[in-house]
């Protein structure tokens, strides 16, 4: 990944003061350990709109990719405001997981991992390209190799 250009590599609370590029790009949730993960019963993502971002364990452990560190992918767009990007995107992702209601359900199912604290980010800024095409991309080459999309990639690829 660090041959691709990906950055960071901090855990979510190392976020607020990470160098973050604020333009569009994709990232990915990186687990460092292979050994079999723990699910909770419980997520402690945010409740947007009232609802409880928990699933199933049984949900869980048929999404789970054994020997994948990769967990989710992502995209970061600009929004029509221009405004939107990488920060923006990743401080949503953190703020979601520490249980404020934000609108960051993509990628909730790390927060069903007991150990979801240790988990790294990283980005890779994509100017001049659709970071959605990158995502897309990304998730495929996974998916070929895996034969599935990352754990909490719901769609995508």
């Amino acid at each position: 990944l660090k041959e691709k250009g990906f950055q960071g590599f901090v855990r979510f609370a190392e976020l607020r003061s990470s160098p973050v590029p604020s333009g569009a790009g994709v990232y990915i949730v990186y687990r460092e350990s292979l050994k079999p993960p723990i699910f909770l019963g419980l997520s402690c993502g945010g409740h947007f709109k009232g609802r409880d971002p928990t699933v199933p364990i049984v949900l869980l452990q048929s999404e789970w990719v054994p020997d994948a560190h990769v967990l989710n992918i992502g995209k970061a767009a600009l929004g029509a405001s221009g405004k939107r990007g990488l920060k923006t995107r990743l401080t949503e992702y953190r703020q979601y997981g520490e249980g404020r209601p934000i609108g960051h359900a993509g990628g909730r199912y790390i927060w069903q991992l007991a150990d979801s604290s240790q988990l790294l980010v990283a980005w890779l800024p994509t100017p001049g390209q659709d970071p959605k095409f990158i995502e897309d991309l990304l998730i495929a080459g996974f998916a070929q190799h895996h034969g599935k999309r990352p754990f909490a990639n719901l769609t995508g690829g």
